[in-house]
């Protein structure tokens, strides 16, 4: 490799490195009082602070979480779809303020969904080891479809009702996607917990969002080359 690759090779690398850690950290910096309420939660592991914890933490996820979440993915897509930025901050920013809205009532409405989700399987999952398994299902299915819809709600520009609609037909119709999805998030997210501490501040967050679209767009093309597949 003579001296011009290796420094194109550099660049890369380094222009990536940028990528995920600023936005990673924009991320984090966005949803502060949610990783507070984590980090608390994580700590004191008694049932009545954590009952405490939860309920401030569901008020703010749609505030917060969901808004920031969008930006984020729709960082990614431009990396995906290899699209200039002329500072990474200002389009999060940009497009955070733009589908501020959008984002707090799709926020909303899956807040509800993860809460009936969480208390029944508290309650349910108690009864039977098939309840636990059923739940557990059900659970990743739902982890799917909001990943699905975060990549959807980057991608088009539609109204809340048709962003859920597509995100609910291409993850029960994509099965394959919803395995890339599912295996690629646990990854991150067990190396990040489990040794390598340091992928949280910088990483984690915003390489889920990209390996997420990533696996979306392409299903995506695939549909739009082959509608009947």
């Amino acid at each position: 490799m003579n001296s011009s690759g290796l420094t194109n090779g550099i660049n890369n690398i380094s222009t990536w490195i940028m990528r995920f850690s600023v936005i990673n950290l924009m991320w984090l910096l966005f949803n502060i009082p949610l990783v507070i309420i984590v980090v608390s939660m994580w700590m004191n592991k008694t049932n009545d602070s954590t009952i405490q914890l939860i309920i401030p933490a569901v008020i703010l996820a749609p505030l917060l979480l969901f808004p920031a979440t969008t930006a984020m993915f729709a960082s990614a897509r431009n990396w995906v779809m290899q699209k200039e930025e002329h500072s990474l901050i200002r389009f999060f920013w940009k497009y955070y303020r733009e589908n501020y809205k959008q984002s707090v009532g799709v926020g909303v409405l899956l807040t509800i969904v993860w809460v009936i989700w969480g208390v029944d399987y508290y309650y349910f999952s108690k009864e039977s080891v098939l309840f636990m398994g059923s739940f557990l299902l059900m659970g990743f299915l739902l982890y799917v479809y909001t990943i699905n819809l975060f990549s959807i709600q980057a991608h088009y520009n539609e109204k809340l009702i048709v962003l859920l609609k597509k995100a609910f037909l291409i993850t029960v119709g994509s099965p394959l996607l919803a395995v890339v999805v599912l295996v690629s998030n646990g990854i991150i997210f067990y190396m990040s917990i489990n040794g390598l501490l340091f992928l949280l501040p910088f990483f984690t967050f915003s390489l889920v969002a990209y390996l997420s679209f990533s696996a979306f767009y392409r299903r995506y093309l695939k549909l739009v080359s082959n509608p009947e597949k």
